[in-house]
């Protein structure tokens, strides 16, 4: 029997403190997110089966995966709710758990490429029809609050490239996976929505369709601003396509909203968060912050991975990763004072100022803000 902690009714849900989140590179702290109880599943007899359009399908144990050549990458993984509180409280109300800044983590994740497990089935998918393609993930080992189970898929495309990285997890920053990020196997679908890196994993399939989960299919969508309503939603689910990449962004941790900073004898204070690239579009080439209401720009230094140690990144490509970022800034003394921060990408994509609204409050990607700031 399955040892489970939490319940459907009460999943695990939190996501650590802002300004502790920015001060390590590697996350060590990360977020949890779940629809559902956290199972406890043993390495030594979990098992992964890959069916549908293949010409061998498979079941493979957790040491038979141990047996393939591993891959270890480095990369963000987001809640596609991050920052969903500020789309609530600087647009308008949204449905869904109240995420602020922290549902993000930056971890080294190491097991074998999805490409090459799936190439061991042997795809069997018809000439001419691979843009229809999904690779569905999916998770029956525990109920889910709006479904019996938990599913998601990704463009098969996608998951037969070699550099698109997508691996099937057995390590998190060289240990096992802890059983609340998944363990003994989950997906890891870098710069793609973390809602499609399934936990807990125990099959996959190939099929012509996208999964026909609940939260594939009515969930995590960025729906227009007119379905504005539980009943105008339902219209437009089955029209708006799953989120896949998340939008490039960046995120203030320090100083905090509504604090008292000092400044030092040149009259600046130190400005510090995240940025992440959009999808496959890495690494972060920029941030800058304003404290004029964007009129101008500073430049903040960049944190990508440069002071890893020379055996924690070789042959690691940083592309997916987040960069840690801080910046000197002069400010004037002052009540009510506001700071910016806008992100740049490899591909460059910016930051915009303000995100449009969704029913959902997904991919919120408007400008770093903090405010009410005294400056003293």
């Amino acid at each position: 029997m399955v040892k489970l902690e939490y319940s459907v009714e009460e999943p695990l849900n939190q996501e650590p403190p802002i300004e502790e989140l920015v001060d390590s590179f590697i996350t060590t702290n990360g977020y949890d997110r779940n629809h559902g109880p956290i199972p406890h599943l043993s390495a030594s007899t979990h098992t992964i089966s890959i069916t549908g359009l293949v010409r061998t399908p498979l079941t493979l144990s957790i040491s038979a995966l141990q047996t393939l050549p591993q891959h270890t990458v480095i990369c963000a993984l987001q809640c596609a709710g991050n920052r969903r509180h500020t789309m609530r409280t600087k647009l308008k109300e949204v449905n869904g758990i109240d995420w602020f800044d922290g549902a993000v983590m930056n971890c080294k994740w190491k097991g074998p490429l999805l490409k090459d497990v799936l190439e061991m089935a042997m795809v069997d998918v018809k000439k001419g029809e691979e843009g229809k393609a999904h690779v569905q993930f999916a998770c029956r080992q525990t109920e889910c609050q709006d479904d019996g189970w938990y599913g998601a898929s990704v463009p098969m495309e996608r998951c037969l490239r070699a550099d698109a990285e997508i691996i099937l997890a057995l390590e998190r920053n060289g240990e096992p996976l802890p059983p609340n990020h998944g363990a003994p196997v989950r997906v890891i679908t870098p710069g793609i929505a973390g809602a499609r890196s399934v936990k807990w994993l125990d099959s996959i399939s190939i099929e012509l369709s996208e999964s026909p989960n609940y939260y594939q299919q009515h969930d995590y969508k960025i729906l227009p601003p007119c379905a504005d309503s539980a009943e105008e939603a339902e219209k437009w689910w089955p029209k708006v396509p799953a989120i896949q990449d998340m939008p490039v962004n960046s995120v203030i941790a320090v100083p905090k909203s509504n604090s008292k900073v000092e400044r030092d004898e040149d009259g600046c204070i130190e400005v510090r968060g995240y940025a992440l690239p959009s999808g496959a579009d890495g690494p972060v080439i920029r941030v800058e912050v304003s404290t004029d209401d964007g009129k101008t720009w500073v430049d903040a230094e960049l944190d990508q991975g440069q002071h890893l140690k020379n055996e924690e990144k070789e042959g690691v490509s940083l592309k997916w990763a987040w960069c840690l970022w801080n910046a000197k800034v002069q400010m004037e003394k002052g009540r009510e004072r506001r700071i910016l921060s806008r992100a740049t990408d490899m591909a460059g994509n910016v930051q915009e100022a303000c995100a449009q609204w969704n029913w959902r409050g997904v991919a919120y990607n408007g400008f770093g803000e903090v405010e009410g700031l005294e400056v003293a």
